[in-house]
């Protein structure tokens, strides 16, 4: 797909997104490219609309400074209760709505904000979907101080591990450890995994977003979006 009918889709989905925002919501903003599109439809509801946040919280400096750039005030998540609604992007998303994310490097903070968000929406084009999880690498983000030990540990169980590089040294991620990117495809059992990384010392997130969407919004090639939901219980 080139890559300007790519945008194209991008920007459509992050359209219908925007349309779903209300005033007064706290909303959490992921980051991504079709996130930059979803927070530029924002600031034309901002502009046009009168849409108007009781606050918005982002998981990258990327999208916060776009956001202020549009005249938005950002907050901290400590500052908010609970968010009403995260709009975010998806590395890949399987039939049940399962996905993969951190391929920006954000997902710790992606998913600390998701947890605490009452309603969850992803935005993507057709060629992110998937039957089963893979197709993308799965990030892992370690601790420095053992991480050579999770490497070892992830290659033993054939996890077909890799360091995430940024030009000739281990990438750095905003709360200072390194990414390991697990190359197996597809995924092997995610519940299984996410529970074996969960309990892991030393890793600290994983990119295997399970049980937390609730709809996914798709831009396709023939220029209809559309929309899958799943039934989630919120206390």
């Amino acid at each position: 797909m080139a890559k300007t009918e790519q945008d194209r889709l991008k920007k459509e989905a992050a359209e219908k997104a925007a349309s779903m925002v209300k005033s007064g919501m706290i909303l959490g903003v992921g980051t991504g490219s079709t996130v930059a599109f979803f927070i530029d439809a924002l600031g034309k509801r901002k502009d046009n609309d009168g849409l108007k946040l009781k606050a918005i919280v982002t998981t990258s400096n990327r999208s916060k400074n776009q956001l202020e750039g549009l005249g938005f005030k950002v907050s901290e998540l400590a500052d908010v209760d609970q968010v009403d609604l995260t709009v975010d992007g998806s590395d890949r998303v399987a039939d049940n709505l399962d996905g993969i994310k951190g391929g920006g490097g954000a997902l710790t903070l992606e998913k600390n904000v998701a947890i605490n968000s009452k309603k969850i929406i992803w935005i993507v084009d057709e060629s992110k979907l998937v039957h089963r999880l893979g197709g993308f690498p799965l990030p892992v983000e370690v601790l420095p101080i053992s991480c050579e030990q999770n490497f070892k540990r992830f290659k033993q169980e054939g996890l077909k591990p890799q360091w995430r590089m940024d030009s000739d040294k281990r990438y750095i991620t905003h709360y200072g450890n390194y990414i390991i990117d697990l190359a197996a495809d597809p995924v092997p059992a995610p519940h299984g995994l996410a529970d074996y990384l969960d309990h892991t010392v030393g890793v600290v997130e994983h990119g295997l977003f399970l049980d937390m969407c609730d709809e996914v919004i798709i831009a396709h090639s023939d220029g209809n979006c559309q929309i899958f939901c799943v039934n989630r219980s919120f206390s």
